[in-house]
């Protein structure tokens, strides 16, 4: 039998049920939990700890990696609300929602020690250890980036409601193909092929980055095109969702020319980056 929160039970030997595992979103909501944990004392932290990391607070990187997560993380939620009836997911969903949450805790907690130790998370070859944690950090953001599409694939499965063509196909291709962008620049990036760090040109330093996102105001960075795909994962489900409202008869059209224009954004951005000038400045 099905209990109404998603979990699956099995009949006990007194007549009572009990969980076999939990489901996708209490998966989901753990992983947000444990984003928002360590946000407090980073946030504390970039109050009280004048150390600096390329220029910026030791804390600035973590905090921008918890709120990036948590988004994404209400975005699943969202998803799930809206497209997957209650208590009906297949098993392929718990799973896409267990990668997600074991990587991304993984890679937050990581992040967040490096900081409170001043040292850095990314590109941190400085010892055998260090290389070590960076390598299996690589190798989760892929995973996690994987598990993002098998949610992507999940959804294109499943038969939504009715007035929910829009966000289906915004889910669809803003997390299939925004996971496949982002690992491209991902890859590119780490392959240090083009860059130093995430540097082309300029300053090798955050302190006069742009405000809030902290991009390169001096040369190329490739977090710029990284940042547009990655946040295709929200932006074609909003625009699906807004669709479906405005314009239902021609939602699936407008999320498509959604997903071009996104596209067209993380190639003219890696371009601009990878020769070397400043999205701004």
């Amino acid at each position: 039998m099905m209990l109404a929160t998603g979990h699956p039970t099995v009949a006990g030997s007194r007549g009572s049920s009990e969980r076999i595992a939990p489901g996708p979103a209490a998966l989901l909501l753990f992983g947000l939990g444990f984003q928002i944990a360590l946000a407090i004392p980073g946030l504390v932290g970039l109050f009280i700890d004048d150390r600096l990391l390329n220029g910026v607070s030791v804390w600035d990187k973590p905090l921008k990696f918890e709120l990036a997560l948590a988004v994404n993380y209400v975005t699943l939620l969202f998803l799930m609300r809206v497209l997957v009836p209650s208590g009906h997911f297949r098993p392929r969903l718990r799973l896409a929602a267990l990668i997600v949450t074991v990587t991304s805790t993984y890679e937050i907690a990581y992040i967040t020690l490096q900081a409170s130790r001043g040292l850095a998370s990314h590109f941190n070859f400085s010892s055998p250890i260090a290389s070590i944690a960076y390598s299996l950090m690589g190798l989760g953001a892929t995973a996690l980036v994987g598990g993002i599409f098998l949610f992507g694939l999940e959804f294109a499965a499943m038969t939504v409601p009715p007035g929910s063509q829009g966000l289906r196909l915004g889910a669809i291709l803003g997390l299939c193909l925004g996971a496949v962008l982002t690992l491209a620049t991902a890859a590119i990036m780490s392959s240090q092929t083009i860059s130093v760090g995430h540097w082309v040109g300029g300053a090798l330093s955050d302190a006069k980055g742009l405000p809030l996102v902290g991009w390169s105001t001096t040369g190329g960075d490739l977090r710029v095109p990284h940042f547009f795909a990655t946040h295709m994962m929200q932006a074609l489900p909003i625009l699906g969702f807004a669709a479906d409202r405005v314009a239902p008869r021609s939602a699936k059209i407008i999320v498509l020319a959604g997903a071009v224009v996104a596209s067209l954004m993380v190639v003219a951005t890696f371009v601009q980056a990878a020769t070397g000038h400043p999205l701004f400045g």
